[in-house]
């Protein structure tokens, strides 16, 4: 904000349990122009909002909130922020063969625009009553859309995408066999940093993508609807390498 000469700051403000009513009629008291959403609030904000666009709708989360003269619009930039993350990384998933680990928010997220663009794609997770709702939803865009009881498809597959917090912590297991990896594969991990599937998977020849990005375009997206300023996105990286150093 500051760069651009914008009169807008950014805070911090958590939630109690409990408060996130409170919290959304603030918003309109204070004049607040929008705000980010975070864990666990994504989902119960939305009956709490004027009206949502249809990505959050879709995924049932609202990760944006954008104040209108009180009326209030929610949207959900992360599947965005992922598609441009994989732009800028040279990859493109139209008319390839995905695997997404995973079923969770984030996966539906990312869903949303890969299946649109996916000739298959296969969602596996531990827990199979997760992944066949997605998959259901997910079918309405692209009827090539699979949920499969083991990863053993991560072998025919173009890109491979963990979408779980495995890898968050230093003795995770990885999410897949490293042997189902072959090196002219894409592997993804939404972390934001470098885990050891990341590492893995580069040391075997693989293209490897990280979350960083998609958190720095979700935030970049958010900045456009907040302001309709297309915000400097390298200061924006700089700051955000900045601030992950020492939490990896």
């Amino acid at each position: 904000f500051e760069h651009l000469g914008l009169n807008y700051c950014y805070i911090a403000m958590p939630v109690k349990p409990g408060g996130l009513p409170d919290a959304v009629k603030g918003i309109r008291a204070l004049n607040f122009h929008g705000c980010n959403v975070t864990v666990p609030y994504k989902q119960d904000v939305i009956p709490l909002l004027d009206e949502i666009d249809d990505e959050a709708g879709f995924i049932g989360a609202v990760n944006t909130i954008r104040n209108d003269s009180s009326l209030l619009k929610g949207f959900n930039t992360d599947g965005r922020g992922f598609m441009e993350s994989l732009k800028e990384a040279g990859v493109d998933p139209l008319g390839k063969d995905i695997f997404i680990i995973g079923a969770g928010g984030a996966a539906r997220a990312i869903g949303y625009y890969l299946a649109q663009r996916a000739l298959r794609l296969y969602i596996f997770d531990v827990d199979s009553g997760k992944s066949q709702p997605l998959v259901r939803d997910l079918k309405k865009l692209n009827r090539e859309v699979f949920a499969v009881e083991n990863r053993d498809s991560i072998r025919s597959s173009d890109i491979v995408i963990n979408a779980t917090p495995l890898g968050l912590k230093k003795d995770d297991p990885l999410p897949l066999q490293m042997g189902l990896l072959r090196r002219e594969q894409v592997v993804c991990d939404l972390i934001y940093w470098d885990t050891p599937l990341i590492r893995s998977a580069g040391e075997k020849g693989c293209k490897t993508v990280n979350g960083l990005g998609m958190l720095l375009w979700q935030g970049v997206l958010a900045f456009q609807i907040w302001t309709g300023v297309v915000p400097p996105v390298d200061l924006m990286r700089e700051i955000l390498v900045r601030g992950m150093e020492g939490r990896k």
